[in-house]
C-alpha cells in the first residue's frame, strides 16, 4: 500500500500528478537524472486527508477529494484538528496503516503533524511532493544538514519549539536517504538534489490531460498571495503594488489565496475594483479549465513555477512581479528578500516586471 498524507489542496493535486506520472514511460526510453526509485504500482494508493480548520482549505480539499475517488484512489477524511485529543487519536489510528504502507508520500516536511507521523516511518521509501515555494527551502535544508524551518520564520525557540525539537531531529533523518531507504522529491520547482536524493519533475501531465484547453479572455487576471498574512509584506504597500498593476494591464478579476483574509480582499475591492474570486480548487485546475485572462499577473509564488507547465501550448503569458525591499515588514525574516528573489529569478516562461513605484 502506498500511503499519502495532505493538508492543503495543492498537495492533492501533487500527489494526483505523483500518481499519474508513475504510469508515464521514461523520454525517449531513458530514465531520468539521477535514476530514480522503481516505478511504483498505485492502484493501492490511500490518501489521508489531515484536515485544516479554515473553511476555504476545507472546501478545496473535499472537492479535490472528489476528483481523487473518481482517479479510484481511496481518500480518507481525519478531522485531525480542533478538537481535544485530536492528534493523539489521529496518530493511534493511522498507526496500523503506517505499518502496512511500501511507501509513504507526504506534501509538507515542515508540518509538526506530519513531522509526528515520520517518527513511525521507519525505513520506508518516502516521497515528499511539491507544497509550493517551500519545497525550494526543504531541500536546500536537507542539503545542509540543518534544522526544518519555514523561510519566513526567524528560526525563534520557544517553549513548543523546544519541546519538539526531538520530533523535528527525528524527521529530518526519516527524510535523508540511507541504506534501505529511498527519498525522493517530486517537484515543479527548481531544485538541486542532495547526494542520493531523487528530483522526479512534476510536469502537470495530469492536470493537462483532465482540463482544457481554457477559454482565453481578453486583459488580465490577478493571482493573489498570502505574504501579507504571514508577515512578509506591509499591507499598505501591497494594496497599492496591486491597484497599479490592475491599471497598467487592465486586469479585471482577483483570484485569491486561500488564507487571504476577508478584511484584506474587501479593501483590495474597494480600492482597485477588482472582482475578488474565491477559487473552489488550486489556481493550476481554474486556470486550465478556464475562462482566463491571456495574461495572469503573480507575485513571487509557487506558481509562476506551476502555472507555464499547467498552461503550456495554450499561449497564456504568466508575468511575473519583483517585490522592493521597502514592502517588507521589520518582523520579515532576514532571509525573506533573497529567497523570495530566488523564486522569481529561477522561474522559466515568464516575464519579468518591475516593482510599482
Amino acid at each position: 500500500m502506498n500511503l499519502a498524507f495532505v493538508e492543503s489542496p495543492v498537495q492533492l493535486l501533487n500527489v494526483l500528478e505523483w500518481a499519474h506520472a508513475q504510469h508515464d514511460a521514461p523520454l525517449n526510453g531513458v530514465p531520468s537524472q539521477p535514476a530514480g526509485p522503481a516505478r511504483t504500482s498505485i492502484s493501492d494508493l490511500t490518501v489521508v486527508v489531515l484536515s485544516p480548520t479554515d473553511p476555504m482549505s476545507r472546501g478545496q480539499l473535499r472537492r479535490m477529494a472528489e476528483l481523487a475517488r473518481d482517479e479510484g484512489h481511496a481518500v480518507r477524511w481525519q478531522e485531525a484538528r480542533g478538537r481535544a485529543g485530536a492528534p493523539l487519536k489521529t496518530v493511534r489510528e493511522l498507526a496500523p496503516m503506517l505499518r502496512r504502507a511500501e511507501r509513504v508520500v507526504i506534501g509538507d516536511p515542515f508540518s509538526r503533524y506530519v513531522q509526528l507521523l515520520l517518527t513511525l516511518v521507519g525505513g520506508k521509501d518516502l516521497t515528499v511532493v511539491d507544497d509550493g515555494t517551500a519545497t525550494m527551502e526543504f531541500v536546500a535544508q536537507i542539503a545542509r544538514g540543518e534544522k526544518l524551518v519555514r523561510w519566513h520564520r526567524r528560526g525563534r525557540r520557544g517553549p513548543r519549539e523546544l519541546v519538539l525539537a526531538p520530533v523535528t531531529f527525528l524527521a529530518r533523518r526519516r527524510l535523508t536517504p540511507s541504506r534501505n531507504r529511498d527519498v525522493e522529491v517530486f517537484t515543479a520547482m527548481p531544485v538541486e538534489p542532495p547526494q542520493g536524493v531523487t528530483v522526479t519533475p512534476n510536469r502537470f501531465g495530469w492536470t493537462r490531460s483532465r482540463f482544457g484547453p481554457p477559454k482565453i479572455t481578453r486583459g488580465a487576471d490577478m493571482v493573489g498571495t498570502s505574504l501579507v498574512e504571514t508577515g512578509v509584506i506591509d499591507l499598505d504597500q501591497y494594496v497599492a503594488a496591486v491597484a497599479a498593476l490592475a491599471r497598467t494591464h487592465g486586469a479585471t478579476r482577483y483570484f485569491a489565496h486561500r488564507r487571504e483574509s476577508s478584511d484584506k480582499l474587501h479593501r483590495l475591492a474597494v480600492e482597485t475594483g477588482l472582482e475578488i474570486v474565491r477559487p473552489d480548487l488550486p489556481l493550476e485546475l481554474i486556470a486550465r479549465r478556464g475562462p482566463i485572462g491571456g495574461t495572469v499577473l503573480s507575485f513571487p509564488s509557487t506558481v509562476v513555477h506551476t502555472l507555464p507547465l499547467a498552461l503550456m501550448g495554450t499561449g497564456i503569458r504568466v508575468a511575473v512581479c519583483d517585490i522592493a525591499p521597502e514592502w517588507l515588514r521589520d518582523s520579515a525574516s532576514p532571509r525573506a528578500q533573497g529567497f523570495l528573489a530566488g523564486v522569481t529569478g529561477t522561474a522559466q516562461d515568464v516575464q519579468r516586471l518591475p516593482a510599482p513605484a
